[in-house]
C-alpha cells in the first residue's frame, strides 16, 4: 500500500459525500491530496472506483438513521494505482437536492496512531515498552511506534516502505513470512511465539516473545497484521526459570561434597546475589577433624566448615574464613535461629545498629561494613529430616534488596543442592566404609618366600558405583611352592567387599589342602553354588588360580571366567597363554581345567583384574595389548615394586580408575 505525501500527513482529514445509490456526489480538496483524484476525476462516478477489486461498497445497504455513525479501517486504492489504508467514518446525511446521503471522512491510519484524532493513543503507543508495526497485505511496513526502532539491528526491516520480503544479507524472514500470511488468511492470531536471535560475530544473544494479529476492514476483509515484539531476554521471572534448569544439570553432577557445595556457590552468583558460602556440618564433612575439639568462647562457637564460596570481587574479601576452615558463630545469631527453627533468615536491608546481634560479632560485623553488604538470605540446607548446613546469601555490588522472590528461588536452589548433598554424604559414606573394609580384608604383607618376589596394587574406583569385590593373594606353600590368585567379584559397595573376603578366606582354605588349580576352583564353585543359606551371592565372580614350584619351574594355574596373566620373560618378551577360560564362581558346573608353563628364572607373572585393561573406550583385547606395551616398557626396572607402579602408571595415568583395580606381580626367583 502507498501513503499519501508527507505534507498531507497530520493534515485535515479528507472528506467526500456518497449519495443513496454509491455514487461520488461530494469531494474535498484534502480528499484528492490522500488519493490523487481531482473533483472533475471522480465525481459522478461509484465509490468502487476507490475500493480494491472485490471490495464491497464503503457505503452502508440500509436507510440511514439516527445515530447511525460507523467507523473503522478501509483500504483505498490510490489513482496511481497504490493502496492506502484509512480510518473511515461514515455518518448518514440528508439534503434537499441528494436525498438520502452518506458523509465520509478520512485520515491514513498512521496519522490516525501517530498524531490527529489519536493523540491519545500515540501518546500510550510511543512509550509502549513494546515493538509494534503495522504491516499490509503484501507485507510492507506502514507504521512502526518509536519502541520498533530500538529493536531495527535485530529485525531490519522494522523500516517504513520496506517489505519482509526485501532480501537483506545474514536475515532470513521466511519463518515470519509464513507466520503473517496464515495470520492474514485464518484470522486467528499468533500469541507470544518466542524467538532467538544471534548477533552475526555471535557475542549477542536476545530473546523475544512475538504476536501477530490481523487487522480488518469495515466490511470484514483483511488489510494486513499488526506485529508485536518484546524483547525478554533480561527478564527477571527467565532468568529464574533459566537459573533452576541450569541448577538440576549443574548441581549434583559428581558425588563429591565439596564441588556440590561449591557448583550452589558459583552457580548463585551472580544472578541472585554477589557473595554465596554455603557452610555444612562435621557430620556431612566425615573426613574433617571434629569441631569440638577446637576452642569455642561464649563469643564464638565452631558450628561449620566452610565448603563453597563464590563472589563477584576477585578474591572474595566478605570471608573471613577460607575453604576447609571452621566457621565460627556467635550464639543467639541468625545462623543458631536458622539451626534451631529449620527456616530461612530473611533480612531485605541488614540491620548493623549497635543493638543488633553482629555487636557481638565484630569480625563480621567490620567485614560487613567494609563491603558494604546490605541485605541477607540464609537458608537451611535440609534433606530427609537431617540438617547439613547452610547457605548465605548477600548483595553488596548490586544495589537492589532481596525480594521475597529472591527468598522463594534461594530456596528452591539450597532445596536442589540439599538432596545432591545429602546423596553424596550417604555415597561417601558407605564407599568409605567398604574401601576400608576392602583394604582391611587384603593381604598387608604380601611374601614370596624363596620361590619368588611379590608385589602388589589396589586401586579402588572413583566412579559412582563405589568399591568393588577385587582381590589377590599370595600363599605360600610347603616344598618351595607358592599359590597366587587374584580375583573380581562383580557389584560394588559393602556387600562386594565383604563377599570378596569370605571368598578369599575359602580359596586360602583350600589351597592347604594341596589341590591342582583346576580342582580347587571346582571345590570353591561347588561351595557357593551349594551354600545353603543363600547369603553368598557371587554369581559372575571370577578368579584366577596359579602354583608355582621353584625345584621343577613349573607354574601350574586355571582360570574361572578371568582374563590369562601376563607372562613376562627375561628378554622383555610378553606373553598371554591361552587358557581354558572357565566358567564364573557360583555357577555350579564345575568346568574348569589347568594349564602348565614352565617359567625360566626372572620371568614375571603378572595376575590382574578387568578394571586395568578394559575402559568404556576399549575392550579386553585392546586392553591386554597396553598392558603388554606398558610390561615390555618398564621390566627392565631395577624393582618388582617399581615395575608395579610403572605400569599402573602408564595404563591408569593421574585419572580416575573407573573400575576397581588388582595386580599382582611375581618375579621367580635364580
Amino acid at each position: 500500500m502507498g501513503a499519501p505525501d508527507s505534507a498531507t500527513r497530520g493534515a485535515f482529514p479528507a472528506v467526500a459525500v456518497i449519495d443513496g445509490e454509491g455514487v461520488m456526489i461530494g469531494w474535498t480538496r484534502a480528499a484528492e491530496e490522500l488519493t490523487g483524484y481531482p473533483a472533475a476525476d471522480i465525481l459522478g462516478r461509484p465509490v468502487t472506483t476507490l475500493l480494491p477489486p472485490g471490495a464491497a461498497a464503503a457505503a452502508p445497504d440500509r436507510a440511514p438513521g439516527e445515530g447511525d455513525t460507523r467507523a473503522g479501517l478501509v483500504e483505498l486504492r490510490r489513482r496511481d494505482g497504490g493502496g492506502i489504508v484509512v480510518r473511515a467514518e461514515i455518518a448518514p446525511l440528508d439534503t434537499a437536492r441528494a436525498g438520502e446521503s452518506w458523509l465520509v471522512s478520512a485520515i491514513p491510519a498512521a496519522d490516525d496512531l501517530s498524531g490527529g484524532t489519536g493523540s491519545l493513543l500515540e501518546a500510550l503507543i510511543s512509550h509502549f515498552p513494546v515493538a509494534m508495526a503495522i504491516w499490509d497485505r503484501d507485507l510492507r511496513c506502514v507504521w512502526l511506534n518509536a519502541a520498533a526502532n530500538y529493536l531495527e539491528s535485530v529485525f531490519p526491516h522494522y523500516h517504513l516502505g520496506r517489505r519482509l520480503s526485501d532480501p537483506i544479507p545474514g536475515v532470513d524472514t521466511g519463518a515470519a513470512q509464513d507466520a503473517m500470511r496464515r495470520v492474514i488468511a485464518d484470522g486467528t492470531p499468533m500469541i507470544d511465539r518466542e524467538a532467538r536471535w544471534v548477533s552475526p560475530d555471535g557475542r549477542e544473544v536476545r530473546t523475544l516473545s512475538t504476536s501477530l494479529f490481523r487487522l480488518e476492514g469495515l466490511d470484514g476483509q483483511p488489510l494486513g497484521v499488526c506485529s508485536l515484539a518484546l524483547d525478554i531476554s533480561h527478564s527477571r521471572a527467565r532468568d529464574r526459570l533459566a537459573l533452576l534448569r541450569e541448577a538440576s544439570v549443574r548441581i549434583g553432577s559428581t558425588l563429591d561434597i565439596r564441588k556440590t557445595a561449591q557448583e550452589l556457590a558459583d552457580l548463585a552468583v551472580p544472578v541472585l546475589a554477589d557473595y554465596v558460602t554455603v557452610d555444612l556440618s562435621e557430620a556431612t564433612l566425615p573426613d574433617t577433624e571434629p569441631l569440638q575439639r577446637l576452642v569455642a568462647t561464649e563469643a564464638s562457637i565452631p558450628v561449620f566448615r566452610r565448603a563453597g564460596v563464590a563472589s563477584v570481587h576477585d578474591g572474595v574479601p566478605e570471608s573471613l574464613w577460607p575453604l576447609g576452615e571452621a566457621v565460627f558463630v556467635p550464639p543467639g545469631s541468625p545462623f543458631t535461629e536458622v539451626l534451631a527453627t529449620r527456616r530461612p533468615h530473611f533480612e531485605a536491608v541488614l540491620d548493623t545498629s549497635p543493638s543488633s546481634w553482629l555487636s557481638r560479632d565484630p569480625d563480621r560485623a567490620r567485614i560487613i561494613h567494609g563491603t558494604g553488604m546490605h541485605t541477607l538470605i540464609i537458608v537451611p540446607l535440609e534433606a530427609r529430616g537431617d540438617i547439613l548446613g547452610v547457605a548465605v546469601f548477600v548483595r553488596n555490588a548490586n544495589p537492589a534488596p532481596f525480594t521475597r522472590d529472591d527468598l522463594v528461588l534461594a530456596e528452591e536452589l539450597v532445596a536442589r543442592a540439599a538432596l545432591s548433598l545429602d546423596n553424596a554424604r550417604r555415597y561417601t559414606r558407605e564407599r568409605t566404609t567398604a574401601l576400608a573394609l576392602q583394604r582391611d580384608l587384603l593381604p598387608r604383607d604380601l611374601c614370596g618366600g624363596t620361590a619368588v618376589e611379590v608385589a602388589s596394587r589396589y586401586l579402588p574406583s572413583d566412579g559412582r558405583e563405589g568399591v568393588g569385590g577385587d582381590w589377590y593373594d599370595a600363599i605360600r606353600l610347603p616344598g618351595a611352592r607358592i599359590a597366587l590368585v587374584v580375583g573380581d567379584v562383580t557389584g560394588h559397595g559393602i556387600n562386594a567387599a565383604a563377599t570378596m573376603g569370605r571368598l578369599r578366606t575359602a580359596v586360602r582354605t583350600l589351597s592347604y589342602l594341596e589341590l591342582p588349580p583346576d580342582e580347587l576352583l571346582a571345590h570353591l564353585d561347588r561351595l557357593v553354588a551349594e551354600d545353603a543359606c543363600g547369603d553368598l551371592d557371587v554369581t559372575g565372580a571370577t578368579c584366577l588360580y596359579a602354583v608355582y614350584d621353584a625345584a621343577t619351574r613349573r607354574c601350574t594355574m586355571a582360570a574361572a571366567g578371568h582374563p590369562p596373566p601376563a607372562v613376562v620373560s627375561p628378554a622383555g618378551e610378553v606373553t598371554f597363554p591361552q587358557l581354558p577360560s572357565g566358567t564364573p564362581i557360583g555357577l555350579g558346573l564345575g568346568s574348569f581345567e589347568s594349564y602348565d608353563l614352565h617359567l625360566a628364572a626372572g620371568t614375571v607373572l603378572a595376575l590382574y583384574t578387568d578394571g586395568l585393561i578394559e575402559t568404556r573406550q576399549a575392550d579386553l583385547d585392546a586392553g591386554m595389548s597396553r598392558l603388554g606395551t606398558a610390561l615390555a616398557g618398564a621390566v627392565r626396572l631395577p624393582t618388582l615394586e617399581s615395575l608395579c607402579s610403572a605400569v599402573v602408571g602408564t595404563i591408569v595415568g593421574d585419572g580416575p580408575a573407573e573400575d576397581d583395580i588388582a595386580l599382582l606381580m611375581a618375579r621367580t626367583r635364580a
